[in-house]
């Protein structure tokens, strides 16, 4: 009798219910895991984009920076070019500079 309860109780209850508390077991440890790997890759592109939009600051920094650079050598360009174009400038350049004179009347032809 002792016999036939040991062998009941061995082949039927025993592996039986370690089976359930083994899949129970590594259903839960799969769960986590894909719950951890879910985290952890949400949070990397999280701080990509944070990476990016820091990056793409600076680069704005840069063009702006560049920008009023440029607009400053624009306007002393310009201030250059007013100067050069001056009348008074360019006889003073013909005069000193290219032993010209100023023509006499009669010299001066008009057209019409």
């Amino acid at each position: 009798m002792d016999r036939n309860r040991d062998r009941i109780l061995w082949t039927d209850k025993g592996p039986k219910a370690k089976k359930k508390a083994i899949g129970i077991k590594s259903n839960f440890l799969l769960l986590f895991t894909l719950l951890l790997f879910f985290l952890i890759g949400g949070s990397l592109c999280y701080v990509w984009s944070r990476i990016q939009v820091i990056q793409l600051g600076y680069e704005i920094s840069n063009a702006l920076k560049a920008e009023r650079t440029l607009t400053e050598e624009s306007k002393k360009l310009r201030l250059e070019i007013a100067t050069l174009k001056s009348y008074a400038r360019i006889e003073k350049v013909a005069v000193e500079e290219l032993r010209m004179a100023k023509p006499k009347p009669e010299q001066v032809i008009v057209i019409r």
